[in-house]
């Protein structure tokens, strides 16, 4: 048997539960989780509950592992017992990291980075996907300015350094003011308070009227109308909340803006090639991890018996940075 934090969708809340540890399949391994990341996407299970099997009864959450492969499948191959992994996980399957041990395909796993278990588990779904939005989906380069909605989040926090890595500017975010020191060592040159409003407003004023080239929408609901509104001519935006609406921008279509939509998670649904994905960003976020180029933002690390709570806060209330489960 082993401890797991549990969905109920009778409440929408978490349960702590003794359950059996899982067999893995042919092509799994079983993990034994050291450390697991707390992500939105974790406590949102709520909304995608009629989806899965019995909406969601029972279903461990916990896409971001750190820990050791405890035993693998028949089909496994170049992963043995001992080894030190880490992973982001598949929304579609109910053996997450919020457990003493988790259930993973080894086609997505990576070796572990030569950080602690908390640092590494604060990294998958927030620097991955901040990683590949600016990198893969925008392609910064050092000629390029950005706004980044949300800086002081988990994907924000990382977005920050990645473009301070690439040397863009103006580098140009919002937050609440009790974090604007923060995000500027993250790599911010220009703080907007959102509660003030009038963002796009006051992106174009720093820019002195032309815009930034490239944005990154990490909040939602409606930051997309700021961020795509803060584009110069012919400017690019992600959008990893909502789907884009173009329909609902200024002049979309007159300036020629372009739209992109990401989801780290996917790659698990598009065969080998998406795997491949994962695999990649994963370790060459790993290599910046260990060199020291980007700080892991781990604000909190706390035990399973707090999981649950701390999820449905995450439901109401963003934070700062990265909270993280260490067993």
């Amino acid at each position: 048997m082993m401890n797991v934090v549990v969905f109920d969708p009778s409440t929408d809340n978490f349960q702590l539960q003794q359950v059996s540890v899982p067999q893995p399949g042919a092509h799994d391994v079983l993990v034994r989780v050291e450390a697991c990341g707390l992500n939105p996407v974790d406590a949102k299970i709520n909304r995608r509950k009629k989806s899965l099997p019995n909406n969601g009864a029972g279903w461990i959450m916990g896409l971001d592992v750190s820990g050791y492969v405890e035993a693998v499948g028949p089909e496994v191959q170049g992963w043995q017992v001992g080894d030190r992994v880490l992973y982001h996980g598949n929304l579609q399957r109910p053996h997450g990291g919020f457990a003493e041990y988790a259930l993973h395909k080894a086609a997505t796993l990576i070796p572990h980075p030569h950080v602690d278990a908390a640092t590494a588990a604060a990294t998958p779904c927030a620097g991955w996907t901040a990683w590949r939005a600016l990198v893969d989906k925008l392609r910064i380069t050092s000629d390029d300015s950005i706004f980044i909605a949300g800086g002081a989040g988990g994907v924000g926090s990382f977005a920050l350094q990645v473009a301070k890595h690439f040397g863009l500017f103006p580098i140009i975010t919002t937050c609440s003011p009790e974090n604007e020191e923060y995000v500027r060592k993250l790599g911010a040159t220009h703080v907007i308070d959102y509660h003030e409003g009038h963002v796009a407003e006051q992106v174009l004023a720093i820019t002195e009227g032309r815009g930034v080239s490239k944005g990154l929408d990490a909040v939602g609901p409606d930051n997309d109308i700021d961020v795509a509104n803060a584009l110069r001519f012919e400017g690019e935006m992600v959008a990893l909340v909502g789907l884009v609406r173009p329909d609902k921008y200024k002049n979309s279509f007159g300036r020629g803006l372009g739209f992109h939509q990401f989801s780290l998670g996917s790659a698990h649904q598009a065969g080998e090639r998406g795997e491949a994905l994962l695999r990649q960003v994963g370790e060459t976020f790993s290599k910046l991890i260990e060199e020291g180029t980007i700080r892991v933002p781990v604000t909190k690390v706390v035990s399973m018996e707090e999981v649950g709570q701390l999820l449905v806060g995450m439901r109401i209330q963003g934070g700062r940075g990265k909270i993280v489960m260490k067993i």
